[in-house]
C-alpha cells in the first residue's frame, strides 16, 4: 500500500497566467522523504480524485514538495480542481514520491521541456548541476508570460545551461533541433516531457539520428487511451472469482463490479498503480507505463486500459 503524508498547502501563487506553484509541507511530525529527480507524488484532491503531478524543486530543498499544475482546460477534473481548490493553509494527503522517469547516469544530458513539462526537467537540471555532469537545459512555450518557472530559471543557477524556445520571440524548436541534434554526442541521454505530439517528434528526430532508443526517456501527463474489444474472462486467482469483462468495460470496471477492488490512479495506462501480475493467458498491452520488453514478457498487466488477447486472462488478485 502506498504511504500517505499529511500535508498543508504553502507558498500558493500563480505563473504564467494558469499553472498553480505551491508548496506542500508536513502537516504533523512526520518528516516529508528527500526526493529524486523525475519523481511525481499521488495528489488527494479537495474533489475526490487522485492525479499524479511531478515534482519541481531542487532536491536539496528536503521537508517539502512543490508543484506546477497547469488549469487545463481538457481537464477531467483533476487539475481543475488543484487550481480552483488548493489553497493556502489548506490540509490534504499526498503519497510518497514515486519515479517512473529517473535520471541515467551518462556524459551528457539533453532536457527538452514543452510548456508544463519543464517541471520534472528543472528538478533534473538542479541535481546535473549540482553533480557536475554536463546537460543542456531546453524550455519551449508559447511566450514568458504564458509559462511558469521563467524568472527562476532566468535568474538562477541553470541559466548558462538553458535555452529559451518561445514562439512569440520568432524561435522555433523544430528548426533548431533538426539542426542542433546533429552535434549531440550519440553517447548522450535525451529526456523530454510535455504535450504528446511535442514529445512524439522530439523522439522520432532522436531515433532518425541513431540515437539508441535506450538513451530517450520520455514522461506522460495523459494519453488517448483506446477502449473497447471483444469480451473475454478474467479468472481472479485470489478471490476465485470467474469475471466476464464485456466489451466496452475495463478490467478494472468489471472487477469492481464484482466486488474486486484495485488501487488505482490515472486510469489512462500512465501510473502503474493499478499493476497486477499475470499467471495465465496473453495480455493486449494498451499502456505507456511497461517498456517494450516488459510488454513482451506478459508478466504484468495494467487493468485500467488493458485488455486480453486470449479469451482467458488468469491473474493473481
Amino acid at each position: 500500500m502506498t504511504k500517505l503524508y499529511n500535508v498543508v498547502v504553502k507558498n500558493r501563487h500563480v505563473e504564467g497566467g494558469n499553472v498553480a506553484v505551491m508548496e506542500f509541507e508536513s502537516a504533523n511530525s512526520s518528516l516529508l522523504p528527500k526526493i529524486e529527480a523525475g519523481a511525481h507524488i499521488d495528489v488527494h484532491l479537495p474533489n475526490g480524485m487522485v492525479r499524479q503531478y511531478s515534482l519541481c524543486q531542487n532536491p536539496n530543498d528536503v521537508g517539502k514538495f512543490r508543484l506546477g499544475i497547469l488549469r487545463d482546460p481538457e481537464s477531467r477534473g483533476g487539475s481543475v480542481s488543484a487550481f480552483d481548490d488548493l489553497k493556502d493553509g489548506m490540509q490534504i494527503q499526498v503519497s510518497e514520491p514515486k519515479n517512473l522517469f529517473p535520471l541515467v547516469k551518462s556524459r551528457h544530458a539533453v532536457l527538452i521541456g514543452g510548456g508544463i513539462g519543464i517541471t520534472p526537467l528543472i528538478t533534473m537540471a538542479y541535481q546535473l548541476a549540482q553533480e557536475g555532469t554536463s546537460f543542456e537545459l531546453h524550455y519551449c512555450g508559447a511566450s514568458p508570460e504564458r509559462c511558469a518557472f521563467v524568472d527562476e530559471i532566468k535568474h538562477g543557477i541553470l541559466a548558462p545551461f538553458t535555452t529559451f524556445h518561445f514562439k512569440s520571440e520568432g524561435a522555433s524548436h523544430r528548426e533548431f533541433f533538426q539542426s542542433a541534434i546533429q552535434d549531440i554526442d550519440k553517447d548522450s541521454h535525451i529526456y523530454t516531457c510535455g504535450p504528446n505530439g511535442f514529445m512524439d517528434w522530439v523522439i522520432n528526430l532522436a531515433l532518425t539520428q541513431n540515437f539508441p532508443e535506450q538513451q530517450i526517456h520520455k514522461e506522460y501527463f495523459q494519453v488517448e487511451v483506446e477502449t473497447g474489444g471483444d469480451a473475454f474472462e478474467v479468472v481472479a486467482q485470489q478471490s476465485g472469482k470467474i469475471i466476464l469483462v464485456n466489451a466496452e468495460e475495463t478490467i478494472l470496471q468489471a472487477l469492481a463490479r464484482e466486488g474486486i477492488e484495485i488501487e488505482m490512479s490515472c486510469e489512462q495506462g500512465v501510473c502503474g498503480t493499478c499493476m497486477c501480475d499475470v499467471i495465465e493467458g496473453e495480455p493486449d498491452h494498451r499502456d505507456v507505463y511497461f517498456t517494450d520488453e516488459e510488454k513482451a514478457s506478459n508478466e504484468q498487466i495494467l487493468v485500467c486500459c488493458s485488455r486480453s488477447k486470449s479469451a482467458r486472462l488468469v491473474l493473481d488478485i
